[in-house]
């Protein structure tokens, strides 16, 4: 619980998309991730926003197969919401 917390924490990154896109994943897929996805996520919110931003609005790709795997399924939740799907 205190794990989910701090993460939930680590999520508010003061821009409203962000913020959105990163809490969607954590309340949706966050949970039933394997433990190397909850690493690399846990990784990801780690990061400074222009690095993090970059990599989920596709500027730049993580070097990390396992964060590039991250961000394709947070760009879901993005696409989803474009969509009026999520």
């Amino acid at each position: 619980m205190a794990r989910l917390a701090k993460l939930k924490w680590r999520c508010r990154r003061g821009s409203l998309e962000l913020d959105r896109l990163l809490m969607t994943y954590l309340e949706q897929r966050y949970q039933k991730a394997s433990d190397p996805e909850r690493l690399a996520f846990e990784a990801l919110v780690a990061l400074e926003d222009l690095e993090l931003s970059a990599y989920l609005f596709g500027t730049e790709r993580p070097a990390c197969p396992a964060q590039a795997h991250v961000i394709k399924k947070i760009a879901y939740f993005k696409n989803a919401s474009t969509c009026g799907l999520g």
